[in-house]
């Protein structure tokens, strides 16, 4: 079995180190990865970036990437420590690959690498993965050939670059003095938050600002509810306006209102959506399909074309190039903007809700209310011996309604809806019920559970 089996994820690169994912397999990723951008661009591409976040391990493990991709002849341009939507936006102005070491929410002992094309184009598994992994395996063989002429390492900071690009999604001039907690967990949005807010009428504190990939204060996965209890406590206590949540790249973001309660992934999706398409007169947003059904009757409410999409960031990112898409947003709080090179951005997320927050006058708790319509389970899991199995039973007892199988298995009874998918990684289903109201979820995800259990 090669040690790269067990690191190459549908979207990126991900395993613990060194167990997995050592120096050694770094450069040979590095190797895989030149040679992969060399191969789709024909031999146009003469440079790729790359950037790490504040995890120990990066700095051994971008050296070594770097080695493995020099040796292919391609010049890297090292960004040194950098947020995923950072890296995103440097491959959209230079128009060039990029490399991002993260483990993004994981815990410390791991590091991966998320990659794009020029043009913060996404590469997945579908898209160009699979031929790094078999390039990256010819590099451990020893089989892969070298240039005759290697490239060069140099450096390079684009966060003041960033920061103005972030601030270019709002009007400056109609925001307010609001008071905003950023709780960055010890991950990059302890440097690229304070640099967005420099030149903003906020009074920002950042809890956990320290760049620390140990993580001592709690795990930067913001998804999961325990992990935003200190900044609710602090939202609360400290009188502010609006709480943000961060994962440990800095590309995601959870919101708090003033009362210390958080937004859903969709509810800000539809903040989002509803302020571009005001703002726009119009357009294409996409959804992924276990947003809430509040998401594309709000994207209609305000002269949108709502399109749903399957979960993950290459398939929104291919659809909204498809489309033209000004907008996509997934439960699971990454948003993604057209004038972004379409790639998702966190801090762009939050600015464009404090915005929504300053021009309407209203506090958060009320702003979300239109936007909140149903009651959902969140995403629970179950392991289960066959995935595939579970799901062909639970279609089949729920044959007499309206499905598909976009990603995994939808059912749509009209009042309640539910999205059944496999796990990429483990033998597990992830299970999406939303329905009127509470009383209403816990019986029906009841009923779905027993019908998985046979």
């Amino acid at each position: 079995m090669s040690p790269l089996d067990g690191i190459f994820k549908a979207y990126d690169v991900r395993g613990i180190v060194p167990d997995q994912f050592d120096e050694t397999v770094a450069e040979a990723v590095g190797a895989g990865f030149a040679r992969f951008v060399q191969e789709e661009s024909a031999g146009a591409v003469t440079r790729l970036l790359v950037g790490r976040d504040m995890r120990p391990s990066g700095v051994g493990m971008v050296a070594a990437f770097a080695r493995g991709a020099t040796a292919q002849g391609l010049d890297v341009v090292d960004l040194g420590l950098t947020s995923t939507d950072e890296l995103y936006f440097a491959s959209g102005s230079f128009d060039a690959p990029g490399a991002m070491f993260t483990a993004s929410h994981n815990p410390a002992q791991y590091n991966g690498v998320k990659f794009c094309l020029s043009g913060a184009r996404p590469v997945g598994e579908e898209s160009g993965l699979l031929r790094v992994k078999e390039l990256a395996a010819q590099h451990l063989e020893g089989s892969s050939t070298q240039a005759a002429d290697p490239g060069t390492v140099s450096s390079a900071d684009v966060l003041d670059d960033f920061a103005r690009h972030v601030r270019s999604f709002v009007d400056v001039g109609a925001l307010r003095p609001l008071k905003v907690v950023a709780d960055t967990a010890n991950g990059m949005g302890g440097l690229v938050v304070p640099a967005v807010f420099a030149d903003l009428p906020f009074d920002l504190e950042v809890m956990y600002g320290e760049l620390d990939g140990t993580f001592p204060n709690h795990p930067a996965d913001p998804i999961q509810p325990e992990n935003q209890a200190d900044l609710r406590a602090r939202v609360v206590a400290a009188g502010a306006d609006v709480g943000l949540a961060f994962d440990g790249d800095a590309d995601r973001v959870f919101l708090v209102d003033e009362k210390g309660v958080g937004l859903s992934g969709s509810t800000t999706t539809a903040i989002i959506a509803a302020a571009i398409l005001d703002r726009a007169g119009g357009g294409t947003v996409i959804h992924n399909l276990i947003c809430s059904k509040a998401v594309p009757e709000v994207i209609r409410e305000h002269g949108g074309t709502p399109v749903r999409t399957r979960v993950g960031h290459s398939f929104i990112k291919q659809v909204m190039a498809e489309t033209g898409a000004v907008f996509g947003g997934e439960h699971s709080a990454h948003y993604y903007f057209r004038d972004n090179f379409r790639a998702d951005s966190g801090l762009i997320a939050a600015l464009v809700v404090l915005e929504q927050v300053c021009v309407t006058g209203r506090p958060l708790s009320e702003l979300r209310v239109p936007f909140e319509r149903y009651a959902d389970s969140g995403e629970l899991n179950t392991r289960v011996d066959d995935p595939h199995a579970v799901i062909d039973r639970v279609a089949e007892h729920y044959s007499g309604l309206s499905q598909d199988r976009l990603d995994g298995l939808t059912v749509d009874a009209g009042d309640w809806w539910f999205n059944l998918r496999p796990s990429n990684t483990e033998p597990l289903l992830r299970l999406n019920l939303e329905a009127p109201d509470p009383q209403a979820v816990a019986a029906r995800v009841e009923e779905v559970r027993a019908v998985m259990a046979g």
